[in-house]
């Protein structure tokens, strides 16, 4: 559980670095271009992948892992 959810959190974290390149302007050829909604929804979207890996972080290891 603890590898899937930080797993989980990367993939989040780097799709909401996506989604504030595109909002910003940096990264066009998209619908979401340019448009400042695709940067908050980034910026939210990096903040819970964060703490999806902060949180697999401080999960005990499972039995039986090493």
């Amino acid at each position: 559980m603890k590898r899937v959810l930080s797993i989980l959190g990367a993939v989040l974290a780097v799709l909401g670095g996506v989604w504030i390149l595109q909002g910003v302007n940096i990264l066009p050829g998209s619908f979401m271009t340019g448009q400042i909604k695709w940067t908050v929804y980034g910026c939210c979207a990096v903040a819970v992948g964060l703490i999806m890996i902060f949180a697999a972080a401080k999960m005990p290891a499972s039995p039986g892992s090493k």
